[in-house]
């Protein structure tokens, strides 16, 4: 099944995750940045009216392979996010609020009656069930403890309710900055994925990716950037996703579909080595073709506090300028390449020059991938 994708962005903003036909939320980071998101994921409430929320170790002269192929994205939450909680009429007629104060916005809930909890179904479930206290087992800033609740018998159907929001998946779209050969270990995006309602990073229990392709531009201009358009086949997966993180998603190529891909790897650039100058993005903004564009590294922060912007990068090649006026949303992840070496990935657009962006280095998301500081040779 193929769905329809609108990648939408404004000011300066990351070019993350187009999500699918949704409405846009956008986080302020500093005066000049804003990182825009736009999901279609379902969330359900227990207890208000179900609403749709559109709201390596150190290795030397290691190699990967740069892709820069758009693919779409689906992960399934670790336990259910709550987004937060309301209140409710009861059979009493009186109003209730049993989770206020008690649960908040970005708590998972991975547990209930010692149950595990793995979609949002099976916790409506368990709280229509219950006779009793309802005990959570959460999650919250990376401590685990329990709660204990009261449901209530909702007026509206008579069945007992607690009064959440809750989500169990997202879906959205952005594109492959590489693989590892022999392991099909892959790296996306160049920044994690956030929960459109609570802005915390999503934890995957599981996720896969799938086929895209690009199919229109809305070309950028100052004050309103660009997008592509396309449509993602929700029935093909070409590998799982395992981990999502503020540096990007990573995840297993399936065998069938690294089978299709570019062989030839290339070595993989410090931030040490990376110059100001010429360079080189990979890039899908026409259909499923992937082409090399000219572009110019401005400025390199090796101190960097936000990790997706490292680099300054502008987009020089007169071809791609012509096709998108410069970064548009949808490219975030595009692998950078200088001096036959990758240095890094697409992450952010400046909203008031559409061929100016951010970058992250690659060294920060294979950092990320193999949980260590990674030594190259130079």
């Amino acid at each position: 099944m193929r769905h329809k994708i609108k990648i939408v962005s404004v000011l300066i903003l990351s070019v993350m995750l187009g999500w699918f036909t949704g409405n846009i939320v956008g986080q302020i980071r500093n005066p000049e940045t804003v990182t825009v998101y736009s999901n279609d994921s379902e969330a359900v409430t227990f207890g208000l009216p179900f609403r749709k929320n559109k709201s390596a170790n150190n290795q030397e002269g290691m190699k990967v392979v740069p892709l820069g192929m758009t693919i779409g994205v689906r992960i399934n939450t670790e336990g259910v996010m709550v987004l937060g909680t309301g209140s409710f009429l009861g059979e009493d007629g009186k109003s209730h609020t049993p989770s206020d104060g008690i649960l908040r916005g970005g708590d998972l809930i991975l547990q209930a009656n010692e149950k595990p909890i793995d979609n949002k179904e099976t916790l409506s479930r368990l709280v229509a069930d219950s006779t009793c206290d309802v005990i959570l087992l959460l999650r919250r800033d990376g401590n685990e403890f329990e709660v204990t609740l009261t449901p209530e018998m909702a007026a509206t159907d008579g069945v007992r309710r607690i009064g959440i929001w809750v989500r169990d998946s997202t879906k959205g779209i952005g594109t492959l900055t590489y693989y590892i050969p022999g392991t099909g270990a892959f790296g996306a995006l160049g920044h994690g994925i956030m929960d459109v309602d609570t802005k915390r990073l999503i934890t995957v229990r599981d996720g896969v990716i799938m086929p895209s392709t690009v199919t229109s531009i809305v070309k950028g201009a100052r004050g309103k950037p660009g997008e592509l358009e396309g449509s993602v086949d929700t029935s093909k997966r070409l590998g799982s996703v395992q981990l999502n993180s503020p540096s990007g998603i990573y995840g297993i190529l399936d065998q069938s579909f690294m089978s299709t891909l570019p062989t030839e790897a290339i070595p993989v650039a410090t931030r040490d080595q990376i110059q100001e100058g010429p360079a080189t993005v990979l890039t899908n903004v026409i259909g499923n073709e992937v082409k090399s564009y000219d572009i110019m590294i401005e400025g390199v922060n090796r101190a960097a506090t936000d990790e997706t912007k490292g680099m300054i990068i502008r987009i020089t090649d007169p071809d791609l300028l012509a096709a998108t006026n410069g970064i548009v949303q949808g490219m975030s992840g595009s692998p950078i390449i200088q001096n036959g070496k990758i240095v890094g990935a697409v992450t952010h657009v400046f909203v008031q020059d559409p061929a100016k962006g951010y970058g992250i280095f690659i060294e920060t998301m294979l950092q990320q991938e193999f949980g260590t500081n990674i030594g190259f040779c130079a």
